[in-house]
Order: C-alpha cells, then structure tokens, then sequence
C-alpha cells in the first residue's frame, strides 16, 4: 500500500477505511475482523465519529486498534448537540468551545488513546463562528490531544477562514463519479491551501459497484432508503453510468469498484478515498485499486463517462442537506 502525506505532514494509506457502516450497528467482532484485515493489508488510516452510534462506533475501533495503535492514524468528528453522559443525540449542530472540549475527552476514553490524529468539525454550525472553532482545536493540538485539524462539508469561505487561525490539514466531502460538484470551487482552494481531501463515499454509497439496481430493496433502517437518488426510479435513471463503468472495468479486468477508486486516486496525489465495507471480501477488492494505474487514456475515458452523466435525485433528503451549512 502507498502513502500519501497532506497538509500539515499528516501520512496517511492511499486508501483509507471508513468504520460507519450502514444501516443497522455492524456486529462489533465481525466489524473488528474488516479494520484488523485492512491493517494487515496496508491501511493506516481510520474514520470514525461520535455520532455514529452515538459512541458505539468509536468503542469498536477503539478496541480493534488498540493493539496497533502506534501504526495507524484514527480520524473522529465532533459537531453535534449528543449530551457527554447519555449519548442522546438532539439532532442539531454544536460547536460551542466547552462542547468540543467535552466531545473529545470522550472521543479519547472511548477510542483508548490520548490523542486524536485527525479532528473534524463533522458539519458547519451556523451559530458558532468558524474562527472560535478553529482556535479551540488549536488549543487542543497545543495540549497535544489532537494532531491535526479537519473540516468536513464545509464550504470554500469557511475553509479559508478556519485556515486562517488553525492550518486545516483535509476536508471531507462526498465525492465521486456521480457527486463531483467539489471541483467546480473546493479542490482548486485545497490546492491552493495545501489542503489533503478524504472523500467520503467514493463509490457513491455503494451505488458504483454495480451490486445496486432496480430490484435492491434496502432495510428499514438503511439510511439510502431515504436517499432520492436511491428512489427506484431514479436507480433506474442512474444505470447507465453503471453500464458505461462496467464496460470499461472489464477492459481493465478491474471491478467497476476498482476502476471508481483508481480514476479518483488518480485525479490528485493528495486525495485519500475513504470507503467503507462490513465484509472481508469488498475490502479486498477495493484495496485492489491502489494496483490499478490508468493509462491517459482509461483516464479520459473514465473522465469522459461521467462528465458527460447528470444523476437523477438529491444525493440527501432535503432535511438534511439543511445540516450541511458551508
């Protein structure tokens, strides 16, 4: 597995692991299984947020990198109004100073270790100003709990005035072949900043690999239920990227997964995909991708193919897209 180093020296996998998940909480032991295989695959890099669970999730990687700790880097978020104690979750946006003070104490007792190497701001809170969020991460950088400052959703404005008072080390944002509105304004700021992008869901939540189509049905507590451009209707629409992705991924004897992730690690070298699987096999297939070297041509081609596609649907309900303040 090669590296990749980003803003601020921070080297991370080409590859990295996301641990959400989808749907309903992963079985903590088969999920350990998933992270500990990434790391005797070459992965160094792991995501995880309070949030997700709330806690669960940063118990389980806790525990599951407990033992190579000192070989990864382990990213979480703060951002949300989760009481410290109980873990009810209010549903709305919290940055003030005293909460992520709060969420990172716990953050580090759940994830067993006394530093964080990547911290997100997980969505911009309107009420709180960017600088006083960035200048309470950097106190906790000073105080060596933290290692490095990140954003995510964040738009091109509130990236440079965060930077502005703490460096910002990555962004993460969804990105890939069917959700590239990042290129329009955000990686050319990135570039200019000196700025790593973690792109989340670079197979389009599953979408890209070819596994979805009209006839998937997904469980009630499967978020893309919800999602309109999983709407059956729009799945449909959608299938002809996946036609085209296919047909150039059997050229390449690559899956069109592989071909997802090969076109996006080739598009900048301080780009890390960040996906996310529960099952061993996916996760070999994906890290297959970082052996897959595109010619110009695949490139262009690949380029071509989706330049050239509009999806069908919002990638998120329109409740949620409200959360994603920039």
């Amino acid at each position: 597995m090669q590296t990749r180093t980003l803003g601020q020296g921070l080297t991370l996998s080409s590859l990295a692991l996301g641990c959400m998940g989808y749907g309903d909480q992963p079985d903590p032991d088969a999920m350990g299984r998933v992270i500990r295989a990434a790391v005797d695959s070459g992965v160094t890099h792991f995501d995880t947020a309070e949030v997700y669970g709330p806690f669960d999730n940063e118990d389980l990687v806790g525990k599951a990198l407990r033992p190579v700790r000192d070989q990864v880097t382990i990213a979480t978020k703060f951002g949300w109004d989760i009481d410290p104690q109980t873990g009810i979750n209010s549903g709305g946006l919290n940055s003030r100073p005293e909460q992520i003070r709060l969420a990172l104490d716990g953050s580090l007792k759940r994830l067993q270790t006394d530093h964080v190497d990547l911290y997100y701001q997980h969505r911009v809170d309107p009420q709180v100003p960017i600088e006083e969020v960035a200048g309470t991460v950097r106190d906790l950088i000073l105080a060596g709990k933290v290692r490095h400052f990140g954003l995510s959703e964040a738009g091109a404005a509130t990236i440079r005035r965060a930077h502005a008072v703490q460096p910002v080390t990555a962004l993460q944002s969804e990105y890939s072949l069917w959700t590239r509105e990042p290129e329009a304004e955000i990686l050319p700021l990135l570039e200019e900043l000196g700025i790593g992008f973690i792109p989340f869901s670079p197979l389009g939540k599953g979408f890209l690999t070819g596994k979805i189509d009209t006839e998937t049905t997904f469980a009630a507590s499967d978020f893309r239920g919800a999602i309109p451009r999983f709407a059956q209707s729009a799945r449909a629409a959608n299938a002809a990227l996946i036609t085209g992705l296919t047909a150039i991924a059997a050229r390449l004897g690559a899956s069109p997964a592989q071909t997802a992730l090969a076109w996006m690690l080739a598009k900048r070298p301080w780009i890390v995909p960040l996906f996310g699987t529960r099952n061993l096999g996916r996760l070999a297939e994906n890290l297959g991708a970082a052996a897959l070297v595109l010619s110009p041509a695949n490139f262009a081609e690949i380029e071509a193919l989706s330049a050239g596609f509009k999806p069908e649907g919002d990638r998120y309900p329109e409740a949620f897209m409200k959360l994603s303040g920039r």
